[in-house]
């Protein structure tokens, strides 16, 4: 599928400028953190894991965001991140579907952040060429 510049695509670009900015804080946040389990004993980490929690989220809802307004057409340039599943962290953080827990924070901060921020600065690229086409 080509991807042509849209009012739509103008809406995705910025949406995922939001979700950079969400990753790299809940990374910056937690780059000092060898274990979420160790914030389970302060009631200041335990504002931190509440602040990760929303920041996941966050994550979740603009790439839910982005898939609407792109009918999933971005998702082709990076088909090796689940966007599904990353849509679905959300709900299942929303709607408590599983009891959460901090090694599930702990797996997403330690091995899916850095991945998904990768691919979201490649689709910036993408959406920024398209406005240099207009």
């Amino acid at each position: 599928m080509v991807l042509e510049y849209s009012k739509e695509i103008e809406l995705a670009h910025v949406v995922l400028e939001q979700l950079k900015d969400a990753i790299v804080q809940l990374q910056e946040w937690n780059k000092d953190v060898e274990s979420m389990q160790e914030l389970e004993t302060s009631p200041y980490g335990m504002q931190r894991l509440a602040g990760n929690f929303m920041l996941i989220q966050v994550i979740g809802e603009s790439v839910k965001k982005v898939d609407g307004y792109t009918n999933g057409a971005l998702w082709q340039y990076r088909p090796e991140i689940p966007w599904k599943k990353v849509i679905a962290m959300r709900n299942r953080i929303s709607h408590g579907y599983y009891d959460l827990d901090t090694e599930y924070m702990d797996d997403i901060i330690k091995n899916d952040l850095a991945p998904l921020l990768e691919a979201v600065e490649y689709l910036l690229k993408i959406t920024d060429e398209l406005y240099l086409t207009v």
